[in-house]
């Protein structure tokens, strides 16, 4: 796991991931929000955030649909050259998602130390028997990441 300072270029994509989450929030979805970027250029390729209210669909999560609709975008499913940043740490589903896509790179903020699944409660990303393994960034902008999760959840107990 890279702990190097964060550099502008990921904090300009957390921002835009948070920006993300806060718009789930607002349509009563849990907070997640991700954005795709090149690796090299910072552009952004894709922005999403949960969707699984409002599409009745376990599997609507932010990485998820940012993986796909860049698949889609792309004509490829090899995600190689790019970055995925994310508000939350992924679950089993979405990391498995980010090795299969061949996500480059995987930078999250908040850990989940329930179902986090990528250093967390376990390391799908990582493990040794995969033929595919992105490199880790985990810690961005986390405050501000669980912030937002943690208001959203406070106002539903």
């Amino acid at each position: 796991m890279t702990t190097a300072p964060v550099s502008p270029l990921l904090q300009h994509a957390m921002s835009e991931a948070l920006a993300e989450a806060q718009e789930a929030a607002r349509a009563d979805e849990v907070p997640v929000g991700a954005v795709l970027m090149h690796s090299q250029t910072g552009d952004l390729l894709v922005r999403t955030q949960n969707r699984m209210r409002r599409d009745h669909d376990g599997t609507a999560h932010a990485e998820l649909l940012a993986i796909r609709e860049a698949a889609r975008l792309l004509g490829d499913r090899s995600l190689l050259d790019y970055t995925l940043v994310v508000t939350l740490e992924p679950c089993a589903m979405c990391a498995g998602a980010i090795v299969l896509g061949r996500v480059g790179t995987l930078v999250f903020g908040a850990w989940d130390d329930k179902a986090g699944m990528c250093g967390s409660v376990g390391d799908v990303v990582r493990h040794p028997r995969l033929n595919h393994r992105p490199e880790v960034r985990g810690g961005v902008l986390e405050q501000e990441c669980s912030s937002v999760l943690k208001e959203f959840f406070a106002t539903r107990r």
